[in-house]
């Protein structure tokens, strides 16, 4: 297979993007337990997020024009690629302990491999990313593994 993946894009390997903070209010947990029909009174009070809510809680706020035509923000955080439709690949998350209204999360993204397959109908390029969340004292809320996958 020939090589995708630039020297450049490689170089990437280990950067972290900028922290993002998020603070969370008990209303957006509440609108999120009544959007996703949550069962559990904790997270219709806004007591506790469901385990989900940080999925949408760190996405970008964007203009609708902004959006690609697959309604999903552009990524600033990956090297030039020469494939450019990107798909999920899959996640896993490891929660640490429950978000509760009034945190102050910090969200830590970093690129942690970029390697190449072949598919059945060509050329694969897979970006796996780690995400670490932790609270304003410095305490692990959430771990993710993250992969895309670009073809």
């Amino acid at each position: 297979m020939n090589e995708l993946i630039s020297d450049e894009a490689k170089s990437w390997i280990g950067r972290s993007a900028e922290p993002l903070l998020v603070e969370i209010s008990r209303r957006d947990i509440v609108k999120y337990s009544i959007a996703t029909e949550q069962q559990q009174e904790k997270y219709l009070k806004g007591d506790e997020a469901p385990p989900m809510f940080m999925f949408g809680a760190l996405r970008p706020l964007v203009p609708m024009d902004e959006l690609g035509p697959d309604g999903i923000p552009p990524d600033s955080f990956l090297p030039e690629l020469p494939l450019k439709r990107v798909m999920a690949g899959g996640t896993e998350m490891q929660f640490h302990r429950p978000v509760k209204p009034g945190d102050k999360l910090i969200a830590t993204r970093s690129l942690h491999d970029l390697y190449e397959k072949q598919g059945k109908t060509g050329p694969l390029i897979f970006a796996v990313y780690n995400l670490s969340v932790e609270n304003e004292d410095g305490e692990l809320v959430m771990e993710e593994k993250q992969t895309r996958i670009l073809r």
